[in-house]
């Protein structure tokens, strides 16, 4: 009796541990609207492979409670498909994060990905090797998957997402000879290569000290102290110009934007004028995309 007791608690012990190891709760949706050749359980079946890869791996050496899991999705549009095994399209990458003392979730990044071509088999599962690069599915899923752990912890703690970054890079080196778009230098500015060169740099640095302020500093105070959070935003988002002035319109920075601009004008478009008059130029200066949207609510 007291055998089977211990190998019961043992399970409930292992049981409790697989809930709180997973990090993500992620879901997923794989879409081809214009392939035909193609049945429509494959993508279905490949829709459960990555809901199963990010929500039931363990990312990190850090048990998360339930209510402190990632919330993210993930949709590929397939838009060319070679027979039953080879795909090429995009995917779009969306994580929040909870605020404290709300029922809010504050977007952390929004992120849609052209360059996205990979081989999958119908039924097989998607492996994952941090040390080499297996195939390019497995590849930008876990690049993803670090990118948005390495956010979400920078939120919590000054620069404490390096880690996961440093990780996501290491994916990248990898890649490097697979011979697939996204993981190269000179493929453009706007690709998988150069949003993570950005974040471990020197020169990116401001932006990553404002996901903490923003978040731990603003947002998580909102409840407790509006104006004395609302400051704490401005002057991160504010600080943000000497990295915009050395690298206009880079790709971190419309990254940030992509994610933050709508939540920037529901905080501050009731603020104080002097606040808004304060806030107006960096935004135009960082975001110019959205000039008109910040001048019809901000000014």
């Amino acid at each position: 009796m007291i055998l089977r007791l211990s190998i019961f608690t043992f399970m409930i012990a292992v049981f409790t541990n697989m809930c709180t190891a997973q990090e993500f709760n992620c879901t997923v949706k794989v879409i081809a609207p214009k392939i035909a050749n193609v049945e429509a359980s494959v993508f279905e079946s490949l829709e459960d492979g990555i809901r199963e890869f990010m929500n039931g791996r363990r990312w990190t050496n850090d048990n998360f409670e339930f209510e402190e899991l990632i919330e993210c999705a993930m949709q590929i549009t397939i838009i060319e498909a070679i027979g039953n095994t080879k795909f090429s399209g995009s995917i779009q990458v969306q994580s929040n994060r909870p605020v404290y003392n709300s029922d809010y979730k504050t977007p952390m990044l929004f992120i849609i990905d052209g360059d996205f071509e990979f081989e999958w088999i119908n039924g097989s599962s998607i492996l994952f090797n941090p040390g080499q690069h297996r195939d390019n599915l497995s590849s930008t899923l876990a690049y993803y998957a670090y990118m948005m752990i390495g956010l979400d912890y920078d939120s919590f703690g000054l620069e404490t997402g390096s880690d996961y970054f440093l990780k996501a890079q290491t994916i990248v080196a990898n890649a490097q000879n697979s011979g697939r778009n996204g993981w190269i230098a000179n493929q453009g500015k706007q690709n998988r290569y150069w949003l993570i060169e950005n974040m471990l740099s020197q020169t990116f640095r401001p932006l990553r000290l404002c996901m903490y302020n923003y978040h731990r500093r603003g947002l998580d105070l909102l409840e407790s102290d509006l104006e004395g959070a609302r400051l704490n935003i401005a002057d991160a988002l504010i600080e943000m110009r000497s990295t915009n002035r050395i690298r206009p319109g880079s790709y971190n920075m419309q990254v940030f934007f992509l994610a933050k601009s709508d939540e920037i004008i529901k905080l501050f478009g009731p603020a104080p004028e002097a606040e808004r008059v304060r806030l107006l130029p960096g935004l135009k200066q960082m975001d110019p995309g959205n000039i008109s949207k910040y001048d019809e609510a901000l000014f």
